[in-house]
Order: structure tokens, then sequence, then C-alpha cells
């Protein structure tokens, strides 16, 4: 696996690839935002490890660019920062990172928290998986989803993994509602870190790619005080 290691402070990133090595990861080092974009272009990393504050462009900016063109391959992104504020880390994941870790943290710690973004998948015991509605086509096995035009054409949505998951995870239970936990136990399973607000996260972010208005959803509706359910037509 190929990790892409953006952090200024050579010593930490010295740390971080000494570690990340002996566990079998092949990492490159970037101390700039700059660099860093062109690295991910050229390496197509798995994970990348980014630092929140960097000189240039900073982490923020750089996760919001990647997630805008992910290329060949839609990493995932553990955002690291210095800061433990909880506001950082809720702009952090609205960019689209998938995970934060706050410094100074151990190299067990982050080589768990690696571990656990490349075991995020849906769990479908081996079968062929497609799911269809009315409006959408999502096929987990060859992990696409689309949608249906009017014009009977499809268009392919452009989903982070995460987002992939969560649309999958909808679809697959039409008009059930599933609550912040349930959803996290789906989706990260024990490997999750963090405040189950991320959920409305990623919800919104997946609002804003399938629906025509995401302040007024049709198909991921909130269900006040329990969590949100998908609603539409299945087709037979």
């Amino acid at each position: 696996m190929d990790i892409l290691i953006v952090e200024d402070e050579p010593e930490i990133a010295k740390l971080i690839q000494l570690t990340l090595e002996r566990e079998g990861f092949t990492c490159q080092v970037c101390r700039d935002g700059l660099t860093a974009l062109q690295a991910f272009q050229s390496q197509q990393p798995d994970v990348i490890l980014l630092d929140l504050m960097l000189p240039g462009l900073d982490g923020l900016e750089v996760c919001a660019r990647i997630r805008q063109k992910p290329g060949a391959k839609d990493p995932y992104i553990l955002m690291l920062t210095a800061k433990g504020e909880e506001i950082d880390r809720i702009i952090g994941l609205s960019t689209g990172a998938d995970d934060y870790l706050v410094k100074p943290f151990s190299p067990t710690e982050l080589v768990a928290r690696v571990r656990a973004l490349l075991r995020r998948s849906l769990r479908h015991g081996g079968q062929s998986l497609v799911y269809r509605t009315s409006h959408f086509t999502v096929d987990v096995d060859q992990h696409t989803a689309s949608r249906h035009l009017e014009s009977g054409e499809l268009e392919v949505l452009d989903l982070t993994t995460l987002e992939f998951n969560l649309l999958a995870t909808f679809i697959s239970q039409p008009g059930r509602v599933w609550s912040r936990t349930q959803l996290i136990d789906k989706l990260w399973g024990d490997d999750f870190f963090g405040d189950e607000r991320v959920v409305d996260t990623h919800v919104a972010r997946l609002r804003k790619k399938i629906e025509l208005d995401s302040s007024n959803p049709t198909f991921v509706k909130t269900v006040i005080g329990v969590g949100y359910k998908f609603e539409d037509s299945t087709n037979s």
C-alpha cells in the first residue's frame, strides 16, 4: 500500500515514515501543499496523511482539491493537527477527510488508524450485490453508483469511498431509519474514532451529489431525533 505523508516538520515526517515503512507500507514525504498535490497526481496513493498547518496551501485546501479531482484512486485522507479544538476537526472532516489524529500521537495509534482506514468497506459476504431504485443503481462489487436520467441514460456519480458506502447502505434498505450509531457500526465498525456527528458531515456531502436541492432533500431524509432514512421507489 502506498502512503503519501504531507508534513512540514522534518522530525515528525521522518518518524511517521519510519513507523509506517516498518509495517510494510511504501511512503513518500512532501513538505508543502503544492508539492503534495503534484505527488498525489503522480503517485496515486492509497492513504494520505495530511498535516493541517502547511506552508503555502494548508491541509484543508489540499484536501478539498484532492476530493474535487480524486484521480484514478480515491485515497483515504487522515488529517494530522496539533489543534485540539472541536471546530478544527469538524472543518477538516467537512472538506473530505476521513479521519483526524491530534498531535502528539503514538506510533501504535498512527498504525492503528491507517489500518482502520484501509479496512473500511461494506461487508457483504462475497455475494454479488447490485441495488436498483427508480433513480439510482449501485453496484457494490464494481464500486459504481449511477443516477437514472429522464432521457434513460445513466449519470455516473463521483463519490468518495465513504460516500459510496453510505449510499449503498441507505439504498440496501429503502425506508429503514438508521441512527448515527447504526451507521457508524455499519461503515466503520470497531475502527471508528471520534464524534458521531461526523455522520452528519458525510450525509450532507452525499446530499450535495445526489439531490437536486440538498437543502430540501428528496432521497436522504432526516428523521428528527433519530437519524436518517433513504426514500425512493424500488424498480421491479
